[in-house]
């Protein structure tokens, strides 16, 4: 279907329903995204609707009075309509905004937004909550209070003995025990022919949405003092992923922190197709929108 080009902002307004795909940077807070993105396209509306007002003007003469003669130009706009008059014609709060699953302020990559129909569209068309994906980077040998790299050290320690095989080894039981956990929780032996029939049925998902639940967790990169991890999860916050990687360090005989979490996959919403910063604006929006709307 061919792409029409709309310069009516009340138009675009009407069809400014779904969501987007958008890359939040690392220590942006999700406010600041949202109000980012919403600011950008209030003022791209703004500057849309004037440009049409612009073109809707009518010039008149009229007598420049008694003292002066000369007749001038006088535009047979309305007054009421002048921006000096009324403000501007979109306000930030005409524009609904709202994330599917929230990122805290030191994860960045994948983050769905949904503008003004586009979250109720998504939730009650997702009934269960989507598993994310995510790169964590941990860097050993140093210990943090709250286990980033933006807090107060704590404890140094040696990592030297670490190997990669024994990274991928504990990830590997983790994973497992993670597994086996779901499965205790549904109440079947592992080895029992009801689990193999739930297992049949896809993912095995908790009932408690704030439990959360590792499905996948492999070592793809290990370059001392850091090594990085895929992890695949559910009912996550970047506070339990740092409390996992400080855990894991642990096991490994040393200690460490997490320097880099990225969100690289939301459901079906990857981050190659994620709206980078200088794109926050209408017509990224708009065209973000629209590819989002055909992966869903």
């Amino acid at each position: 279907m061919p792409l029409l080009k709309v310069y009516n902002p009340a138009t675009v307004v009407k069809h400014l329903n779904g969501l987007i795909n958008v890359y939040k940077p690392r220590n942006m807070k999700l406010n600041q995204v949202k109000t980012a993105i919403v600011y950008n396209i209030c003022r791209d509306l703004n500057e849309m609707y004037s440009n049409q007002i612009e073109a809707s003007k009518n010039p008149l003469l009229e007598p420049g009075g008694a003292a002066n003669p000369i007749l001038r130009k006088i535009d047979s706009l309305n007054l009421a309509e002048d921006i000096l008059s009324k403000g501007s014609a979109y306000q930030m709060d005409d524009i609904s905004c709202a994330p599917a699953l929230s990122l805290g302020p030191h994860t960045s990559g994948v983050l769905i937004l949904g503008l003004n129909r586009g979250i109720r569209l998504y939730r009650t068309t997702q009934k269960k909550p989507p598993i994310r994906a995510y790169h964590v980077t941990v860097q050993m040998g140093v210990a943090t209070e709250n286990h980033f790299s933006d807090s107060r050290k704590t404890v140094r320690a040696n990592y030297t003995h670490v190997r990669a095989n024994r990274i991928s080894g504990l990830a590997s039981s983790l994973q497992a025990s993670h597994q086996r956990k779901m499965y205790e929780l549904c109440g079947v032996d592992l080895q029992s022919q009801a689990a193999y029939e739930l297992a049949c049925k896809g993912l095995i998902r908790p009932v408690d949405k704030t439990l959360p639940v590792v499905y996948g967790i492999k070592l793809i990169g290990f370059q001392p003092p850091y090594f990085t991890l895929e992890i695949h999860a559910i009912n996550e916050t970047e506070d339990y992923l740092a409390a996992l990687v400080n855990d894991m360090a642990i096991e490994l005989k040393t200690v460490g922190h997490c320097s880099a979490i990225r969100c690289v996959r939301h459901g079906p919403y990857v981050v190659e197709k994620a709206l980078l910063r200088h794109g926050w604006n209408l017509a990224g929006v708009v065209k973000n929108m629209r590819e989002q709307k055909e992966i869903s």
